[in-house]
């Protein structure tokens, strides 16, 4: 039984979100996070009880703003919020974003600046721990906090809608039947408690974080073990040379490489290696620096993100007051994921290019398309997939967040499409994954070529984890496409890269 994650609304760190997200850590909350939330609470009734116009208390949403909602319709009213913003549409978030949502949440309601029911806190608690995810729709949501997806979340709390439930779909009140708990009633404010947040669009972009991470490490090894196919040069990535430029990422890839390469025989003398490699073989270590400090500036506010309130109306209990607020806004954070996908074009380019110089006897000194034989076709027409691929990446790459429409009566007239730059970051890592399987296919033809002698201690065991999967290319009598999807299934399960780690440690 793993330990509990003990959550506050102040210290959730991405690694937490990981660990409840795709390992399914248990959550427990703060005693004074709870003491928290039930004085927030009497302070709605508090100020309700005074006559003070609360947003989505008693008063309506959006364009509705102005309408009163008195005591006798609060129920209705919050019931029929979650209903009505159900309009999202599939297909269904993998249930890890589900999770990392969910934990967001609940972590930020936590700050006490929704006036949230206490016991819905305790309930999204329980959910996350009995394995209840509710099935949310990916799409629906402006970026202007995820009301759509969230209203998901809301009628899975009041024992509707579908869930999946422990590896199953079924009704959420089945769920919780099975499990001996009640479902919640929404009362005031609590609806838009619930859904007023941009949980959904954080928790996809820690999962695009944590894909990210994976793709960095399993590019620096493929990069070398294509330096090795090339035969190349290390003389950049020497240490000197990478402590005099003083960017850490840079630097600490150079290092990750050397570790990778250490016992090659490309540090032996050759009299027949270039001066110079083709920059997208040169500048590996600065390319993909680049892009790790992209990812930590999109890690650094996302993580401020996860532990602040985006809550519209803003209870503000020091004060013993609430305030109409725009801190849904997400550009803050969003922009940093945004680049990220900018960023990740650069591995996509270097790849597409380091392939195509290991399919030329110019550049190799082996045989075209790295042929067995000079009556085998090989690797001619594999170019193809990668190009449509890397081109498919430039596309998805493209800006969103400036892409808006004035909804609600012209009074949102601002957004950024969070989720939809999620949505286009995964897929733009999941077509990297097939890049590089390519690169990895054409590294390992390579080094097989040259009878794989010699090589580094950790692009040796990048090639043995190949060759597990993927026997050498001695014949045109199998299907590629086998090859490619054998090679993306290594690469993006994290087998590769553990072979590799592990073969380090040996």
């Amino acid at each position: 039984m793993q330990n509990a994650l003990t959550i506050s609304g102040n210290n959730l760190i991405l690694d937490d979100i990981y660990q409840v997200s795709h390992k399914h850590r248990p959550v427990e909350i703060e005693e004074k996070s709870m003491e928290l939330l039930v004085n927030t609470r009497k302070l709605v009734f508090e100020l309700s009880g005074r006559g003070v116009p609360i947003y989505g208390c008693n008063r309506g949403v959006g364009w509705n703003k102005d309408k009163n909602v008195t005591s006798e319709m609060i129920i209705r009213f919050n019931s029929n919020m979650m209903h009505s913003h159900a309009v999202g549409v599939g297909p269904y978030a993998p249930q890890e974003d589900v999770r990392a949502a969910m934990l967001i949440r609940l972590n930020t309601v936590l700050l006490g600046c929704t006036g949230l029911s206490p016991e819905i806190a305790v309930l999204l608690k329980e959910m996350l721990n009995r394995e209840i995810h509710p099935l949310i729709p990916e799409r629906g949501s402006v970026g202007e906090a995820d009301i759509v997806n969230l209203s998901f979340l809301g009628l899975a709390l009041m024992g509707e809608g579908l869930v999946n439930y422990r590896g199953k779909e079924i009704r959420a009140k089945d769920a919780f039947k099975a499990e001996g708990i009640e479902p919640v009633t929404l009362r005031e404010k609590d609806g838009l408690a619930v859904i007023s947040s941009n949980a959904f669009s954080a928790g996809q972009a820690a999962s695009v974080l944590f894909e990210t991470e994976l793709l960095l490490k399993t590019a620096d090894i493929i990069a070398c073990m294509s330096l090795e196919g090339l035969s190349g040069n290390v003389s950049s990535l020497r240490e000197g040379v990478h402590n005099k430029r003083r960017y850490d990422r840079q630097t600490e890839t150079a290092a990750d490489m050397r570790k990778y390469l250490k016992g090659s025989y490309l540090y032996e003398p050759c009299s027949g290696r270039p001066l110079q490699d083709p920059l997208s073989y040169r500048c590996v270590p600065q390319v993909h620096g680049a892009v790790r400090t992209a990812m930590d500036y999109a890690a650094s506010n996302l993580t401020i993100q996860c532990n602040s309130s985006d809550d519209n109306p803003c209870l503000l209990y020091e004060e013993g007051d609430i305030a109409s607020n725009g801190n849904f806004d997400p550009l803050c954070w969003v922009l940093g994921m945004q680049n990220l996908g900018i960023a990740l074009c650069h591995i996509s380019r270097l790849s597409c290019l380091r392939t195509i110089k290991l399919a030329s006897p110019g550049f190799t000194g082996l045989s075209r398309h790295l042929t067995p034989d000079e009556g085998t076709i090989a690797f001619s027409t594999i170019q193809k997939s990668f190009a449509n691929l890397d081109a498919e990446i430039r596309m998805l790459a493209n800006p969103v967040t400036m892409n808006t429409y004035s909804l609600s009566g012209d009074m949102e007239d601002i957004s950024t499409n969070a989720p939809l730059v999620m949505q286009k970051d995964k897929k733009i890592i999941d077509n990297l994954f097939y890049i590089l399987a390519i690169e990895l296919l054409h590294a390992g033809q390579a080094m097989s070529l040259r009878n794989a002698g010699n090589c580094g201690k950790g692009t040796g065991a990048g090639y043995k984890a190949l060759r597990r999967v993927v026997d050498f290319y001695d014949s045109d009598n199998r299907i590629l496409s086998i090859d490619i999807d054998k090679a993306y299934t290594l690469l993006k399960s994290g087998d590769f890269l553990k072979s590799v780690l592990n073969g380090l440690e040996d």
